[in-house]
């Protein structure tokens, strides 16, 4: 696990989300943006992919790291600190909180979901509520 990855969280939405619910990022042309990646990824493959793979696979198809490399250049990557989810426009502009379960796989769940409202009061929605640690998405601006 990359030092990015978290077990058993949920990353809510900022404090200054301009959103009330989990919205789709905006693709415009041919290079989507950071968000709408990372969106894409985790949407369309729920409990597939960590943060690890994530960050690095929006970081790699935007510079068409070819599949044979990505291996080597997975590991330069992560040589160097790198941001964590927590830094995503995900919860910071589009309203999606980010649950790992317990291997660390990812899921978005909307800030206007029963499910969303369960992970930000600290227990897990399905299995009997067991406790999950709650982090926030960081702030869009300085207070």
């Amino acid at each position: 696990m990359e030092l990015v990855d978290y077990v058993n969280t949920f990353i809510v939405i900022a404090d200054d989300c301009p959103v009330a619910e989990g919205t789709a990022p905006p693709v415009k042309g041919d290079n989507p943006s950071i968000a709408a990646r990372a969106y894409e990824m985790i949407a369309r493959h729920p409990y597939s992919y960590t943060s690890g793979d994530v960050i690095f696979g929006v970081f790699a198809d935007r510079r068409d790291i070819p599949a044979d490399e990505r291996s080597r250049a997975r590991a330069e990557f992560y040589s160097r600190g790198q941001a964590c989810l927590r830094a995503s426009d995900l919860g910071r502009r589009y309203g999606w909180g980010i649950h790992a379960d317990a291997q660390g796989r990812l899921a978005l769940y909307g800030a206007e979901t029963p499910e969303y409202a369960t992970f930000a009061a600290g227990r897990r929605h399905d299995d009997a509520g067991r406790p999950v640690t709650v982090r926030k998405a960081m702030r869009r601006s300085r207070r």
